[in-house]
């Protein structure tokens, strides 16, 4: 290509919905202080392809060792694509997965789903806020109010805070004029969660506050840095593997 137009289309994008956000982005990167600060939780979920972003927040270098991924297996699309699609339309299945977590009055739900519509990420919004736990939707406001909400809501209605990926319909971007390929979802999602890191740590220091974080397990003296937080919070995130 002479001209990289989906880059430029990219770079634009994210613009855009970094400065869509500012304000809520500052607001949920004070509750994440808060709940660190109090000895909580970052419980992070998503669906098939929205799990890629829970990937990014969880066991990775530079990231908060406080999260825990809310997961069942059949979730995931390498498992199978159809059984991950019938995974998240199944009701009840979110109720039962945020029910195996031991809630501390301290914790934060993070949940990604482009559309917001399925069972799964509604119904674990529904049950994080009957439960007293703040909730904040990475969502495409537009694409959701334009899909028929199978769970009979939508995931930002239960949200205290939304994160608009301002992706759109069928989450395809290229080319601009009618797109077909190129998902826009993916990439601000890590966007979006990693300006709250960077947020958060600029919060952090200003409050004397030492984050508990990951370091490369490939750097030197990494494996050793991490073995502190396997202690902590390996009792309460099961998927670290300590048990």
């Amino acid at each position: 290509m002479a001209d990289d137009v989906y880059g430029d289309l990219v770079l634009a994008h994210l613009a855009a919905v970094g400065e869509h956000n500012a304000e809520a982005l500052a607001e949920v990167a004070e509750l994440m202080l808060a709940g660190v600060r109090g000895g909580g939780l970052v419980l992070t979920a998503g669906a098939g392809h929205s799990l890629a972003a829970v990937a990014e927040t969880f066991y990775r270098a530079g990231g908060l060792a406080c999260v825990r991924p809310l997961f069942a297996d059949e979730l995931q699309v390498f498992g199978g694509a159809l059984r991950a699609t019938a995974a998240e339309r199944q009701p009840g299945l979110a109720a039962r997965v945020f029910a195996e977590v031991p809630l501390s009055g301290h914790d934060l739900l993070v949940v990604f789903s482009t559309s917001g519509i399925n069972h799964y990420p509604v119904e674990l919004a529904a049950a994080a806020r009957a439960a007293g736990v703040p909730v904040v939707a990475v969502t495409s406001r537009s694409t959701s109010a334009q899909a028929a909400p199978r769970a009979g809501s939508r995931l930002f209605e239960h949200a205290t805070h939304v994160l608009d990926t301002l992706t759109g319909p069928g989450d395809v971007a290229y080319p601009p004029s009618a797109p077909v390929t190129s998902s826009l979802s993916t990439l601000a999602n890590a966007y979006l969660w990693n300006q709250l890191l960077a947020r958060l740590h600029d919060l952090a220091e200003a409050a004397g506050v030492v984050l508990p974080r990951w370091r490369s397990s490939n750097s030197e003296g990494g494996d050793e840095a991490n073995q502190q937080y396997f202690g902590v919070y390996g009792p309460r995130v099961p998927h670290l593997g300590t048990g």
